[in-house]
């Protein structure tokens, strides 16, 4: 796996070698280590770039689908469009290990609570989803059931219960524990779902009905407790993307607000306890190529030999769920969402994070201050000690 060490990257010294990277946590603690997100979020600069040095032949470059975070933060896994899963060493920054699944395919790659073990969603055979070691590449579980390809995968927060969303109009709860699913709801077009930070919530959202629905997790089966009319609280801001395009869903840290990411020109900032629209991120610059989760068709500004590949999401937000970070076709955008917002609930970007490659996945580690962007390349972000 080639690197490609960036101007922060390198040490004042003139060192050669390759120094693990200058990460600092972003929540907790007082030591010299650690710093606060608010100081930091402005000087974030690309560091560390990897390329897929098994790629020859003048073939190119796969496709990033997604990024995740084992939970200390310390790892990041990507799946790929040539159906490869790798793993990187945040700290190191290096690249670990590269797993196989070329009979399955495979998205949605999850890190599972332990970071030797994690789910994906197949893309080839059938629609299982497939539990697997990564420590020797063998597969723990298969969980089947699912009549359409899956569109999303949320891992709770406090166990290795996780949630699918599939085109099969079906959202299935699981124990990673047993290949039966312990819970259905056959919902119109459920193609992204989240986990609230307690652990009691989930949220499902439905673009074609342009809604997303909240569910008391210990009584799902009753139904939703409430519904977010996303028709109604975005009409004055993106007539677009009220019932189509939606690309990421997220609880916020505090549990206070929700993002609903969309594949257009902003992203619908959401109060999680009143479901109003709290800030319409408005993203000048449009969204990236990639299509929303269980859509066909072109991408945004696709060209006619381009892979239509969807991913996890271009948006996030930050640990402290102060700032919502979203990519581009270049550079990546960052929204205070503390500041006040203009008409019609209108935030405009805070600061602009300047990059010449599209950031079509994106995602902050949940640890240190640190997030990566990938499109065919993985690049590693950290802010820059200097700037």
């Amino acid at each position: 796996m080639a690197s490609t060490p960036m101007d922060v990257d390198r040490p004042e010294n003139g060192a050669s070698s390759t120094p693990s990277l200058n990460i600092q946590r972003s929540l907790g603690g007082t030591s010299s280590a650690t710093s606060n997100l608010s100081d930091v979020i402005s000087a974030f600069r690309p560091t560390k770039l990897f390329r897929r040095d098994d790629i020859k032949d003048g073939r190119p470059q796969p496709y990033v689908q997604s990024i995740d975070y084992d939970d200390e933060g310390e790892l990041v896994m990507t799946s790929a469009s040539d159906e490869t899963i790798q793993i990187y060493n945040v700290k190191e920054g290096r690249h670990d290990k590269s797993l196989l699944s070329k009979k399955y395919g495979v998205k949605l790659a999850k890190f599972t609570h332990t970071s030797s073990s994690i789910i994906y969603a197949s893309t080839k055979q059938n629609d299982a989803i497939r539990y697997l070691a990564t420590h020797d590449n063998s597969f723990i579980r298969y969980f089947e059931g699912h009549e359409g390809p899956v569109t999303c995968l949320a891992v709770h927060p406090g166990s290795d219960n996780f949630i699918s969303c599939s085109q099969d109009n079906t959202v299935r709860l699981w124990d990673t524990q047993t290949k039966h699913w312990q819970g259905q709801l056959n919902l119109r077009s459920p193609t992204l779902a989240a986990h609230d930070p307690s652990g009691t919530v989930f949220a499902v959202a439905c673009p074609t009905a342009g809604s997303v629905l909240l569910y008391d997790l210990r009584n799902y089966d009753k139904g939703p407790f409430d519904t977010v009319d996303i028709i109604e609280q975005g009409r004055n801001v993106d007539t677009s993307h009220l019932v189509k395009g939606w690309t990421k869903l997220e609880f916020s840290n505090d549990g206070k607000s929700l993002l609903l990411g969309t594949k257009g020109s902003g992203h619908f900032l959401l109060d999680a306890f009143e479901g109003t629209l709290k800030a319409y991120l408005h993203r000048p610059p449009g969204g990236t190529r990639r299509l929303a989760p269980g859509e066909a068709g072109a991408a945004n500004g696709a060209s006619a030999g381009a892979p239509r590949l969807d991913s996890s999401g271009d948006c996030c937000f930050t640990p402290d769920g102060r700032y919502v970070l979203s990519g581009t076709k270049k550079d990546v955008l960052v929204w205070d969402t503390r500041s006040t917002p203009g008409e019609y609930k209108v935030l405009e970007p805070t600061y602009t994070l300047q990059e010449k490659r599209e950031s079509a996945v994106l995602a902050f580690n949940p640890r240190y201050n640190f997030f990566a962007t990938a499109d065919q390349e993985l690049l590693f972000w950290l802010p820059d000690p200097h700037g």
